[in-house]
């Protein structure tokens, strides 16, 4: 906002909750949007008509997370609204008109994040997803329905699907909603011309008929449709029926003026030097294996733990912490835990808790990819970037690593069969295929020496790390990098790296983050939105918004 904030907390719970209610019957849950016109944020505008901030958000997340992991039964989630007549509005337009560029392109981002995290419990975590569609649907709402497997329209002669945010606000539907319309739906391109620039939007059987939705459905039958397909949905799914969740138990997070701390992730802040110093633990003491003790640790054994440590961490920090541009990356303990804790994830990557926590670390390591913040990892003795561990140098910008083989325990990392696709990118590549562009050589390479420890000498002749300075060198390189990171523009550098970070192969969700970056960044800086005369300012003040006729 435009003024100084407080720290925002992602950290929430259904008891806490103001925007969503919680339901579950069987193999069905249902998550209603019944937002609070003064459940806001920040101060300055009401929440109507089911229009959210990131507050919503947030608890949204929260919800699926609650669902993954608590109610296993849950095969089939119905997303719908308590409000009558209007399922979403879509992001709140007066929030987005008093916030900062910033705040913008972060809420973006997140709410992006939450909805792709719907479509990959979709792919990968047997859970499918039904928008019930109970009354007018536009914006952020409609990109909400998106996301989801299924689209279903109440036909009552006035709902309809809408998104007008370039003619109502001079931006772009640009949290996924151009591409999702094009890429997922297949929407003609000049239906979707049409339809992206309708205030009213498209209601009934044209909606239908342009792919906007999957079906249409009279009032009186809408509820029993919605059961229906829910239930049928829930068929093929693979989630068990008799077994109990696991409770996600509330993370435990100190905070100081120079970083935060949990059990197994802390950050040292340097605010001087603009950078952050990140250490990720390895599991102290003995890593549960067999089945029974996993789920008896729950949500404290270490894959889950630290992997909603590290996703908290990420949001917090890409949130409250601007300024802090260059994030350096850090590991300590014992490897062998690491990689015993790797083991089990194999052993049982078909069990239904094991399988969540594995897409719990997937989904918040392609939220470090896409963050804009300089990642450099140091590979130094003592740490333990090994098979999971090791999938944050291989996400870094770039990594390095000492090479002393004097010392008492030289730094040496280690390839696992994790790093061989159990956590893609967002576009779909792991992070080794990524690095060599899936060119064969390097790959099998890599491949035959995956499971040895490998030294700095190694590790740089196999293209896994970009540096490996000597213990004389070592301070001086890392030093004149780091100093040389921090000289450059940050906006220059946010092109950049998402540019290299997902070189080649692109997917929708590249696509998307690429247009948050690129596309909308431009458009919520430029006078037509975002000026005094702007159309974002001066929505629903009853003025005409002044624009540059240029064409840039």
């Amino acid at each position: 906002m435009s003024s100084p904030i407080s720290r925002v907390d992602f950290r929430t719970e259904p008891a806490q909750y103001r925007h969503w209610r919680l339901a579950f019957d069987g193999p069905v849950a249902t998550l209603a949007m019944d937002v609070a016109e003064d459940g806001g944020l920040r101060p300055g505008y009401k929440l109507k008509l089911n229009s959210y901030d990131l507050g919503v958000d947030i608890e949204l997340h929260d919800a699926l997370q609650r669902i993954r992991f608590e109610h296993p039964e849950v095969r089939s989630v119905v997303v719908t609204s308590m409000k009558d007549r209007i399922f979403c509005s879509g992001a709140n337009i007066f929030m987005l008109g008093l916030s900062t560029h910033a705040w913008k392109v972060n809420f973006c981002k997140f709410t992006n994040e939450t909805r792709n995290g719907i479509e990959d419990s979709s792919r990968h975590g047997g859970l499918k997803f039904i928008a019930a569609l109970n009354g007018a649907c536009a914006g952020g709402g409609y990109e909400l329905a998106l996301a989801c497997d299924e689209i279903l329209l109440i036909d009552d002669r006035s709902s309809a699907v809408a998104l007008p945010e370039v003619p109502l606000l001079g931006v772009l539907p640009g949290t996924g909603g151009l591409t999702r319309v094009t890429d997922k739906r297949r929407v003609r391109h000049d239906h979707a011309d049409i339809f992206c620039t309708l205030v009213e939007g498209v209601r009934g059987q044209r909606a239908k008929d342009w792919r906007l939705v999957d079906d249409v459905v009279k009032p009186a039958r809408f509820e029993e449709v919605v059961r229906a397909r829910a239930l049928a949905l829930a068929q093929d799914s693979d989630r068990p029926a008799g077994e109990a969740g696991v409770a996600l138990t509330p993370l435990q997070r100190q905070e100081s003026a120079d970083g935060l701390s949990y059990r197994y992730v802390d950050i040292r802040l340097d605010r001087e030097k603009r950078q952050a110093t990140w250490t990720v633990r390895a599991p102290q003491g003995p890593v549960e294996s067999e089945l029974k003790d996993i789920v008896a640790a729950g949500a404290n054994w270490w894959p889950l733990q630290m992997a909603r440590e590290l996703d908290d961490a990420i949001l917090s920090m890409r949130t409250n912490e601007l300024d802090i541009g260059t994030w350096i990356l850090k590991t300590e303990g014992d490897p062998q835990a690491v990689l015993a804790a790797d083991a089990a994830l194999q052993k049982h990557a078909d069990h239904w808790f094991v399988r969540e926590t594995a897409g719990m670390l997937r989904r918040t390591l392609a939220r470090l990819d896409v963050t804009s913040r300089s990642l450099y990892a140091l590979i130094e003795p003592g740490s333990c970037f090994v098979g999971t561990l090791l999938e944050l140098a291989l996400a870094a910008d770039r990594s390095y690593m000492l090479d002393d083989e004097d010392a008492a325990a030289p730094a040496r990392i280690v390839v696992g069969e994790r790093n061989f696709g159990a956590y893609p990118l967002v576009n779909g590549q792991s992070r080794l295929q990524r690095r060599f562009y899936e060119e064969t050589e390097p790959l099998e390479a890599v491949r035959a020496q995956a499971g040895h420890s490998l030294s700095a000498a190694d590790a740089l002749e196999l293209g896994l790390v970009t540096y490996a300075p000597d213990s004389i060198d070592w301070e001086d390189e890392v030093r004149m990098a780091l100093e040389e990171r921090r000289a450059l523009s940050p906006d220059a550098l946010t092109g950049l790296e998402a540019n290299l970070r997902f070189g080649g192969q692109e997917t929708m969700e590249t696509r998307i983050f690429g247009r948050l970056t690129a596309w909308q960044n431009w458009i919520f800086n430029r006078p037509n939105a975002a000026g005094d005369k702007g159309a974002l300012k001066l929505y629903g003040k009853g003025e005409q918004a002044a624009f540059d006729w240029n064409r840039v």
